[in-house]
């Protein structure tokens, strides 16, 4: 099988590529990435010699249609995703996360190429805090940020396009990823990346914010399942049970260092701050038979752990521009 796998040097989809080359060691994989700062080759580096690497944008058509009509399957990675950066600045989210998406599916369409995309539980805005409900499939759009509004229109695109044009697609929305190779302006890499440099992290409001926690590794092997036994048209969504509210991640972050659980600050709320995500991925593991491997958070936690303190030539050359970018904003997380 040829896949081409965009922002295939960004967090999950590096992962999603290492994971692809250990479990389907016949892939023909080529990786299309803008290298923006979320992407780093070094995450490729190890396999590099394994994989076509191609350094481009999602929005560049003729190079798109290139690399499509030579593939059997494409995996969508690749997207401006975080929050603070699309409140200061929208712009780069719609280029790549709505034009970005209708160019690939305009070239999967042309050549009959089977396309999966992936999205995010942020499309359905946020929970009560005391609401016992989870998101579903049939959950209605709710965003709350032009991060996810751009990704909440990317699904909505390729919903479209499987209707009107009769593409081979399926869906998958994803709760929070936490694991290797996760960029450090991310909310547990920064806090576990501060506490090695002796800085005291900073948590938003109280901490009460709830996100529900999935390891890179579990949200990549569910992608795998869903191209293989996912019904086209469908949307399947991804989660490990892993509901965690942030004051208790930040401080199981300093206890796993040997830290004390209290030692860090409080600082104002950022705007619009979704108060509870989770994600009820039943129809994934009863259709389709997938089930996590991390099912202990601490475990997958303290594995995340160990791997930047091992890995610090990897974080340590965006650790200083990250730290600068938030001084100037005023972000914290």
């Amino acid at each position: 099988m040829r896949v081409l796998i965009t922002g295939g040097a960004g967090f999950i989809g590096a992962n999603f590529v290492h994971h692809t080359l250990t479990h389907r060691p016949d892939a023909e994989v080529t990786v299309l990435d803008a290298l923006t700062y979320a992407g780093n080759k070094a995450s490729l580096a190890s396999v590099a010699d394994r994989i076509t690497f191609v350094h481009g944008d999602i929005t560049d058509r003729d190079l798109v249609d290139s690399l499509v009509a030579s593939t059997d399957l494409v995996v969508h990675f690749a997207a401006e995703s975080h929050n603070d950066n699309s409140l200061a600045n929208p712009e780069p989210f719609v280029l790549t996360n709505l034009f970005g998406t209708f160019t690939l599916l305009e070239a999967v369409r042309k050549y009959g190429v089977r396309y999966h995309h992936i999205s995010t539980d942020e499309v359905y805005g946020d929970l009560e805090l005391d609401d016992p409900a989870k998101f579903t499939e049939t959950t209605r759009y709710n965003p709350s940020s032009p991060y996810s509004s751009t990704k909440a229109g990317s699904d909505l695109l390729v919903r479209a396009w499987v209707r009107s044009f009769g593409i081979h697609a399926t869906i998958s929305n994803c709760s929070n990823n936490y694991g290797p190779y996760q960029h450090v302006e991310k909310f547990i890499p920064r806090q576990i990346t501060n506490i090695i440099d002796g800085v005291r992290p900073k948590l938003y409001g109280d901490g009460k914010n709830v996100r529900d926690w999935i390891h890179v590794d579990d949200h990549n092997a569910a992608v795998w399942t869903i191209i293989d036994k996912g019904v086209s048209g469908e949307t399947y969504l991804i989660g490990a049970n892993g509901e965690q509210d942030n004051k208790t991640v930040i401080e199981l972050i300093l206890e796993l260092l040997g830290k004390d659980a209290g030692d860090y600050d409080h600082v104002t709320d950022r705007p619009g701050h979704d108060l509870r995500y989770a994600i009820d991925s039943t129809r994934l593991r009863t259709e389709l038979g997938w089930q996590p491997r991390y099912t202990s958070f601490r475990d997958g936690l303290a594995d995340t752990i160990a791997w930047y303190q091992q890995n610090e030539a990897w974080w340590r050359p965006q650790k200083a521009e990250t730290e600068q970018k938030y001084a100037v904003s005023g972000g914290t997380q």
